[in-house]
């Protein structure tokens, strides 16, 4: 096989490579904790099925969060799990 073919194959299937890994890379996926489902809720980090449940009873109880940080009164949702959360967090 010729050199020049071989190497251009290798360029192209890089590009394509690189593209596919920066393509998934874009913003994160914004939760509304005020509106989300405890299905929603359960895909923050850290949170999983029980904790959602948590976030959902504590909202219907006390109102709307009014901001992104009030999440950390919800028993369980620490410091740590909202941090991790911060740019996927949103209550509009």
């Amino acid at each position: 096989m010729n050199r020049k073919l071989v190497f251009s194959m290798l360029v192209v299937i890089s590009v394509v490579f690189l593209f596919a890994i920066t393509a998934g890379a874009g913003d994160p996926v914004k939760v509304n904790i005020n509106t989300a489902s405890a299905d929603e809720l359960a895909q923050l980090k850290g949170v999983g099925a029980k904790y959602a449940v948590k976030i959902v009873e504590y909202r219907e109880k006390n109102g709307p969060f009014k901001s992104p940080e009030d999440l950390m009164n919800v028993q369980g949702i620490g410091t740590k799990t909202f941090e991790v959360n911060r740019e996927m967090i949103s209550i509009e």
